[in-house]
């Protein structure tokens, strides 16, 4: 979660939501990724989308069954979609997300009982450390644009 938590930090000091995603295999990372969606213009460049390209390519194969995907966030549909479509084995999150989390806060596709596959969960791993840094994000997002109209006016 360390590594998850220096790439939330890389992606918020570039502008994205500070979002960052880790996978480990045998104990070794496979794949990172950390949010793009404003670098890349890309409303799919989710950190956990980027992981798991990552480590598809660098283990040569689009099932990582025996895998560990940390994120600093609860993953939202499309990325939970993702996640049961690669078969990751295990899904550990910190930050709960009240407002898209898909692995128990608005739903829970993750354990949906119709998908075929379902990753061991869990949720709240550094969640402190983790809401920090989207909380502060936030705040300093806030701050500029307020400073900004002040100096509009």
């Amino acid at each position: 979660m360390e590594e998850a938590l220096a790439l939330a930090r890389e992606a918020g000091s570039a502008g994205d939501v500070p979002i960052g995603a880790v996978v480990v295999v045998g104990g070794r990372i496979v794949g990172r990724g950390s949010n793009r969606t404003r670098r890349d213009c890309d409303p799919t460049a989710h950190a956990e989308m980027l992981a798991l390209r990552a480590a598809s390519a660098a283990l040569g194969r689009p099932v990582l069954d025996d895998c560990t995907l940390c994120i600093t966030l609860e993953p939202c549909a499309m990325c939970a979609g993702a996640i049961v479509l690669a078969r990751v084995g295990r899904v550990v999150f910190g930050a709960w997300d009240d407002k898209a989390g898909m692995a128990g806060s608005l739903g829970d596709l993750l354990r949906h009982p119709g998908l075929n596959h379902r990753p061991e969960v869990a949720g709240g791993v550094r969640a402190a450390d983790c809401g920090e840094v989207l909380r502060a994000f936030f705040a300093a997002r806030r701050a500029s644009v307020v400073d900004a109209r002040i100096s509009a006016s």
